[in-house]
């Protein structure tokens, strides 16, 4: 993932890196050699590059389980942060976290890059203008057969922890609400090349009485979703489906007599948005806006909990068989 951030600093032009950290030194200095950064400090000590380089912020781009340690490391010595997702291993940490960078006065944001596209801005503002009426449906699909290899294929409730959390975030970005209720049947289907929880149906009690089904794997091979998921919404006065890439079509009812009311095309206006600020490059883009005013960013740590309480909480219900609260 790491290429996928420099790429973006590249592109905006104003980062300087100084630093690359890796357990092991020798992949840090074959990515700094392949960014031309001849420059960077190279280690494999978060202290030790802190202390040598002083930067401003840190861009978090490890596994799981290093986000907590490599977070309150940076936040201990004045920076900023932007992290991968998920935040944290539990909501204690995460709420922990949340709890250092209010008190070290510094940002900390989450890489929920899908909320930065042109396509889901477009999708939100239709549904919040009422193109459809009343939202009241949110269904998403996800399936995909990505051979990662590496800590992916040995994690425990894989789909769940490690990528539906951009799902439940596009979710929560969508339909303007929040999780208090899930009912969660994960399972790891037969060929599965993950060791656990490759596939998972959750369904979520929202607020506003919107209710949210998510369904995925991540051992599908053929007929492939989009990363960003196949969505179907529907509203009090018709649905909107987008294909999670450049497809958006909605249809509203026109005529409410007879067994079926009539239903039409609708138009569905594109957002204003500048190509520059999609995905990874976007959010790094706001987040350096952020550091700059001190406003917090569009996938702040805070709001980043609510999402990650969705992950936590299908786990939750999935380990116990019955539907439970979903904490924030």
């Amino acid at each position: 993932m790491s290429r996928a951030w420099l790429d973006a600093a590249a592109r905006i032009g104003e980062i300087d890196i100084a630093g690359l950290v890796d357990l092991r030194r020798d992949a840090a200095a074959a990515r700094a050699a392949g960014y031309g950064l001849a420059a960077a400090h190279i280690d494999d000590s978060l202290e030790s590059a802190l202390a040598a380089t002083r930067p401003d912020a840190v861009f978090d781009v490890t596994a799981p389980p290093a986000h907590k340690s490599v977070t309150l490391t940076a936040l201990r010595h004045g920076c900023h942060v932007l992290g991968e997702k998920p935040m944290a291993e539990s909501m204690a940490d995460a709420r922990e976290m949340c709890a250092a960078a209010r008190e070290a006065g510094k940002i900390y944001a989450v890489i929920q890059n899908r909320r930065y596209d042109r396509n889901i801005r477009t999708v939100r503002e239709a549904l919040a203008s009422g193109v459809i009426g009343q939202v009241h449906t949110v269904n998403a699909d996800f399936y995909l057969g990505p051979h990662f290899g590496g800590f992916r294929e040995e994690m425990d409730h894989v789909l769940l922890v490690d990528m539906a959390v951009h799902s439940f975030d596009q979710a929560r970005f969508l339909a303007g609400a929040d999780a208090r209720r899930v009912y969660c049947r994960e399972y790891n289907p037969p060929g599965s090349w993950f060791k656990h929880g490759a596939a998972a149906t959750a369904l979520f009690e929202m607020t506003d009485g919107i209710v949210f089904n998510y369904r995925g794997a991540w051992c599908a091979h053929g007929m492939p979703t989009s990363w960003q998921c196949q969505w179907r919404i529907i509203g009090s006065e018709g649905t909107l489906i987008w294909d999670g890439e450049h497809s958006i079509h909605a249809q509203r009812v026109v005529g409410n007599s007879g067994y079926m009311h009539e239903c039409k095309d609708i138009g569905v206006k594109s957002a204003d948005w500048d190509p520059s600020l999609n995905g990874h490059e976007g959010l790094i883009r706001d987040f350096l806006e952020a550091v700059r005013t001190g406003r917090p960013p569009l996938t702040h740590c805070e709001d980043n909990l609510k999402s990650l309480a969705m992950v936590f909480g299908a786990v939750d219900s999935a380990e116990r068989g019955e539907a439970v609260s979903v904490a924030g």
